[in-house]
């Protein structure tokens, strides 16, 4: 017998706010969080901008003495899980650790602490290294961490399919609740990486958007005039909880997490597959498990990451996917507002998916200008949409192939 599962806790942070509520607002008026990069001296790099968190202190999290030990990545998602936990009113300490779980996906991880530690090396040499340089970096530690303070000694991954992090570390969560491995999962992803090889390794790869000059109007997906991605920092968490443990506590229920869909192209590293086949399936197998038909969609939260293979390949897939129905859903892409989160991209849109079911409204796609001919449905340009939302699905898609749909609906009872 499977159960059902249900968010009753959001955390966000991007660089539109520090919190769920700051991001939602400026969500909604379609703002934009994109600037020049202040983290190093980008001028060498053909892409100089991105969407950077502002004014994070992560001494409301940390000791100062422990800091050293650990990095932003880690320093984010324990903000935004602290977040998550409070909002959901639980008192942690009182249930069985055995039944609470943690799953937080990265991309990546930390490359401040192997750029810093490389030119220690290179410096002064093998003896001068870091004991806390491998905790510092690989990206099981946003989980580990979480889990060590909320005392949660139940399932505990880190998920790492690059763009697609975040929203697997949900799948995987929803599952563990759903055939009874766990009662309450903290699950999300989270990315801070706008560092010299971050930035300079995409800019190699050609991916990023080169608007220096207006980095308001860079992220513009499915825009005719689209020139790639821009990066950016973040994290989304989620407190996943079986529906009658919820109950019974009279928990506020943001929606029900209902299904989850993956799938590979098998085609390119970074490239999708050109039909759009596979992230096509990766949605039919949602909805097959939500047992929901393609005509019941009514939003969905397009991976949309402004690059210009993504944005039409995803535009097949849709039509793949929901057939006739694709011309009548509403979709947008909130990347146009926070850039690219990579790992916690998946995380963050699930977040606002949420956010969004619960107060009936479809945030804008940003920068939608002059559309491309090959994107030629509704991705509610440039105004927030208020239309009530009964299900919902969020698209993610990762270099590798890694593609992952997740579906929610509005919680009902």
């Amino acid at each position: 017998m499977t159960r059902r599962v249900v968010v009753t806790g959001c955390g966000l942070i991007s660089c539109l706010g520090l919190n769920k509520e700051e991001n939602f607002k400026a969500l909604a008026q379609g703002q934009n969080g994109i600037d020049k990069i202040t983290q190093f001296d980008a001028r060498q790099f053909i892409s100089r901008i991105a969407g950077e968190i502002k004014d994070f202190n992560p001494e409301l999290h940390f000791l100062k003495k422990d800091l050293r030990r650990v990095d932003r990545f880690v320093q984010i998602a324990m903000a935004a899980s602290k977040e998550a936990v409070s909002e959901s009113g639980l008192d942690l300490s009182s249930q069985n650790p055995y039944r609470v779980g943690v799953v937080i996906g990265s991309g990546i991880g930390s490359l401040y602490a192997v750029e810093e530690q490389y030119k220690l090396f290179l410096d002064r040499g093998p003896s001068r290294l870091s004991p806390f340089m491998i905790p510092r970096l690989i990206t099981n530690e946003a989980a580990g961490q979480v889990a060590i303070h909320f005392g949660c000694r139940g399932v505990n991954l880190c998920t790492v399919t690059a763009c697609a992090s975040g929203s697997h570390a949900i799948a995987d969560a929803f599952r563990s609740i759903k055939y009874n491995e766990a009662d309450i999962i903290i699950s999300g992803g989270t990315e801070s990486c706008i560092t010299y090889m971050g930035v300079g390794g995409f800019c190699a790869l050609k991916a990023l958007s080169t608007r220096n000059d207006d980095p308001k109007k860079a992220s513009r997906p499915f825009d005719k005039n689209r020139d790639g991605f821009v990066i950016a920092e973040g994290v989304g968490i989620v407190v996943l909880e079986e529906l009658e443990h919820a109950r019974k506590r009279g928990a506020n229920i943001y929606a029900e997490i209902v299904g989850a869909g993956k799938t590979c192209d098998a085609y390119h590293i970074t490239a999708p597959e050109p039909s759009g086949e596979p992230a096509a399936k990766a949605m039919e197998f949602a909805l097959a498990e939500a047992k929901m038909a393609a005509d019941e969609v009514d939003y969905i939260n397009a991976h949309g990451t402004s690059t210009f293979l993504n944005d039409k390949t995803e535009t097949k897939a849709i039509k793949l996917a929901l057939g006739r129905h694709a011309k009548k859903v509403s979709i947008s892409s909130t990347k146009s507002m926070t850039g690219h989160m990579l790992g916690a991209a998946g995380s963050a849109e699930f977040v606002m998916c949420c956010f969004m079911i619960q107060n009936s409204i479809v945030f804008p796609t940003i920068n939608l200008e002059e559309p491309d001919p090959e994107c030629d449905l509704d991705y509610t340009p440039n105004k927030l949409k208020e239309m009530p939302l009964e299900f919902v699905l969020t698209n993610s898609l990762g270099f590798g192939g890694h593609n992952i749909t997740l579906a929610l609906k509005k919680f009902r009872g």
